[in-house]
């Protein structure tokens, strides 16, 4: 039994980081109709910037806020420049600008920085908290934190404040929207901002538990697209929760289930995403899409 709760504590820790990452999808696709497939590069490339200012001296507490806010007014820049072109474009157009952006983005990381393998400091303490054969590290209580005050942080801005209370009346309909004076371009880049920040989260949760590397966020990106596919698409709540399922689910899998192992966990999220396009669409926690006669 106690092994059974520590694969599930293992789990939860893996699913904090695909659920921050989801996050960033539900976002965007919660204000603009859009699934960004270069949201894991765009999480990649924050993790770099961060890396940079780390081999420069900063501390890491002083360097995340700073890499934030750069990742903020990336995403926004990349709304206006490379998104705000082809809005209204066919679905398929829109797909290949943000899949072009995804190889543009890993391509700039490898003429940056190089495609060698970096390390990247982890934030949090080694050693765990153990308890009745369960044993709790730290750097999994610190992801849980940050992915719980990163919700935390959204739900007060989209809840409380005249911005966010904006950004929901865009994401509900945004014609009317205009129609009161809301200034919807804008909203809609701060959108991408705010998804490029949550992202960096997740970029930077990551690369201490891999290697620091272009391609790094390649499998998270799956995980991540399950995630907000089991807890629906325009979601934020559902994706933090779909995030922890997956991480439980494939977890679990691999520890219990002789003929996935270690090596076939990626396929627990690409069977999660079937069956829920096929069951239920909208995930477990989105809006049923509406059509009238």
């Amino acid at each position: 039994m106690a092994d059974f709760i520590q694969q599930i504590v293992v789990g939860l820790g893996s699913g904090a980081i695909y659920a921050s990452l989801a996050l960033a999808l539900v976002l965007i696709y919660q204000f603009t109709g859009i699934v960004n497939f270069a949201q894991g590069e765009l999480a990649m490339f924050s993790a770099y910037i961060a890396w940079t200012f780390l081999d420069a001296g900063l501390p890491f507490w002083v360097a995340l806020p700073v890499t934030l806010v750069i990742s903020f007014v990336g995403g926004m820049l990349i709304e206006r420049i490379v998104i705000r072109p082809v809005e209204g474009a066919p679905e398929l157009t829109i797909v290949i600008v943000t899949v072009g952006l995804f190889i543009f983005v890993n391509a700039a990381a490898g003429w940056i920085w190089s495609f060698l393998i970096k390390d990247f400091p982890n934030p949090f303490p080694d050693g765990a908290l153990r308890a009745g054969g369960v044993s709790v590290g730290y750097s999994t209580l610190g992801v849980l934190a940050v992915v719980g005050v990163v919700m935390g942080l959204l739900y007060l801005l989209f809840r409380h404040t005249k911005i966010g209370l904006g950004m929901r009346a865009v994401a509900t309909n945004p014609e009317s929207a205009r129609l009161v004076g809301i200034r919807v371009g804008w909203t809609l880049a701060l959108g991408w901002g705010l998804a490029a920040t949550v992202g960096a989260v997740s970029g930077v949760l990551v690369a201490p538990l891999l290697f620091l590397e272009p391609n790094m966020m390649g499998g998270v990106l799956i995980y991540a697209f399950a995630a907000a596919t089991l807890g629906g698409m325009d979601s934020p709540l559902g994706a933090v929760i779909g995030g922890l399922v997956v991480g439980v689910a494939e977890t679990l899998a691999g520890a219990y289930v002789d003929a996935i192992g270690s090596d076939l966990k990626v396929g627990v999220p690409l069977v999660i995403i079937l069956a829920v396009l096929l069951l239920r669409p909208q995930g477990l926690f989105g809006k049923a899409a509406v059509e009238r006669a």
